[in-house]
């Protein structure tokens, strides 16, 4: 599960590093991205002898968690088995950071995640996309495109994002976490 906000225009946005991840994903796990429900953009496949659903919320950023509790409540998720991947300005950008729990802090979407679900208590994987370096809003800057260098940073961060994924599906959040946090 992963949020951003639809549309071209914000396609290689800060915001939009976790949709970049689950592309990777789907690339790697041979998962078409072409279903539509839950006000969605899914994915499914077996992998790891699991059943996996990538999910591309079409709702805007600040209301993602409608789409990710309509799915958890449809498919009774257990919240172990649900991973948010999203940006994070508080890390510095390219490197990723995984929890296994814990508040949304400032991230308005993953608020809106714990609000509808009700929990903190399911895996997520941050991808830092740093802080701006002049004073500008901050809703401008998510929104903004990377710069070609800062792109180049953040493909890294996206794609241990995947691979910390297929880690957690495989061998679980705390090896995960062990490999992954801080690459």
């Amino acid at each position: 599960m992963v949020f951003g906000n639809p549309g071209k225009e914000y396609e290689r946005t800060r915001h939009n590093v976790g949709f970049r991840a689950i592309d990777l994903l789907a690339e790697k796990l041979n998962i078409e991205m072409t279903k539509k429900k839950f006000d969605a953009i899914v994915g499914e496949n077996i992998v790891e002898n699991e059943k996996i659903m990538l999910v591309k919320p079409q709702t805007y950023m600040n209301l993602s968690g409608v789409c990710v509790s309509e799915i958890v409540d449809f498919y009774k998720l257990d919240m172990e088995n649900l991973i948010v991947i999203y940006d994070d300005i508080d890390i510095e950008l390219g490197k990723i950071r995984l929890r296994k729990s814990g508040s949304p802090g400032t991230h308005n979407g993953m608020r809106n995640i714990t609000q509808m679900l009700a929990s903190e208590e399911f895996p997520r994987i941050r991808i830092g996309t740093d802080k701006p370096k002049f004073q500008m809003n901050l809703a401008d800057y998510v929104l903004m495109p990377f710069s070609k260098e800062e792109d180049e940073i953040v493909k890294k961060g996206i794609e241990n994002a995947a691979s910390a994924t297929i880690k957690i599906i495989s061998a679980g959040i705390q090896t995960a976490m062990n490999e992954f946090n801080g690459k």
